[in-house]
């Protein structure tokens, strides 16, 4: 199951569950939650893992939140993030 991580881990930019800014790898790669400012500009529409598509992270239904929770786990990379 996706994990929805709470923040952008390159500049940690609050991203709440139902945000439509942000960006994760098309893989799925452990360190590629992103805002879209990012994805857009310092990642240029690229994983900095693996070098995949950055596309909108879906949105997980009110309800199911409640079973499936967001994490509260907060992981940015020290010196924010370079393309791949």
């Amino acid at each position: 199951m996706l994990e929805l991580r709470p923040c952008c881990e390159c500049c940690g930019t609050a991203l709440p569950p139902d945000s439509l800014l942000v960006r994760i790898c098309s893989y799925e790669c452990t360190l590629c939650d992103g805002c879209a400012g990012c994805a857009e500009g310092a990642l240029q529409g690229h994983c900095p893992n693996c070098g995949g598509e950055l596309v909108r992270r879906p949105i997980r239904p009110a309800a199911r939140l409640l079973r499936h929770p967001a994490s509260t786990l907060r992981k940015v990379k020290p010196g924010g993030c370079m393309p791949g």
